[in-house]
């Protein structure tokens, strides 16, 4: 394998530049991005879906761990980048031009495969509900390892109560297990986002018995959507929900942050029978 020139060269050599529009921030730190690599484990001969590469510095550490990469770039200006380090890991990164919004990744991938991303900012909630979401479970991603900003990934891995705790909590944990998985600080990246970020770690587990992903789907949409006023007020929209309520013994009084996870699946078990 030769020697890869320093990513900062590689972008002065392109003319390459974060653009707002799509929501990049480039990180140049090597041992950062190797850090993030080994988040989810070995990464050796496992095929790995990346979303925004931009000019390949988390492609780099993935690549050097072993893995089999398919990235999913919108980006042209950075195709060339990418191309350079596909002929420095023969057979080793496949790279797919295209809006990862408009791609179906389990038939990009065609195995099992884990997600591991920087994010850019303007489409990470709407993808990670997306791998979330869907009546087939486990789904096809192993895992997923993906940058966000501080606050959302807060959301993601926040507990019933606090002010955090809303819908991608409960979809991220209702079948999965989340984490935090570390903390970057806004100076590591190019240009520096105005705030900070972080990387959360999900990993599919059992799906629970007899409940449907839509009617979860719904009812967290519902709650969380006029969080502020009580279930029975909130959820009158929802078919049955207050009288599930009632059935379940949870006080319609109560507003959407109270409920735990369990409730909620409780609660769409009821509705999905």
């Amino acid at each position: 394998m030769a020697e890869l020139p320093p990513l900062r060269e590689v972008i002065a050599k392109h003319g390459l530049s974060a653009s707002k529009a799509l929501g990049q921030n480039f990180l140049f730190d090597a041992q950062l991005l190797d850090r993030i690599a080994a988040i989810p484990g070995d990464l050796e001969g496992r095929a790995v879906l990346e979303i925004g590469p931009g000019p390949g510095g988390l492609t780099r550490a993935l690549l050097k761990a072993g893995a089999r990469v398919t990235a999913i770039e919108m980006d042209r200006r950075c195709l060339p980048a990418l191309a350079e380090l596909a002929e420095t890991y023969p057979g080793q990164l496949n790279v797919v031009e295209g809006d990862a919004l408009k791609i179906d990744h389990a038939e990009l991938m065609g195995e099992p495969f884990a997600v591991i991303a920087n994010l850019p900012y303007n489409v990470g909630t709407a993808l990670f509900t997306r791998w979330l979401g869907g009546e087939d479970w486990p789904p096809q991603w192993t895992s997923l390892t993906l940058m966000f900003q501080q606050e959302v990934a807060q959301r993601i891995v926040a507990k019933p109560g606090t002010s955090a705790y809303g819908r991608l909590a409960v979809l991220a944990q209702w079948r999965g297990q989340a984490s935090l998985a570390m903390k970057v600080h806004r100076s590591a990246f190019t240009p520096p986002p105005k705030v900070m970020s972080a990387v959360v770690h999900v990993t599919p587990s059992e799906l629970p018995e007899g409940v449907s992903a839509r009617m979860l789907e719904r009812l967290t949409e519902a709650a969380f959507g006029q969080r502020r006023k009580m279930l029975r007020q909130s959820l009158k929209g929802v078919p049955g929900a207050v009288d599930a309520l009632e059935t379940l013994g949870i006080d319609p009084q109560r507003r959407a942050e109270t409920l735990s996870v369990e409730e909620y699946i409780d609660l769409a078990r009821t509705l999905s029978l």
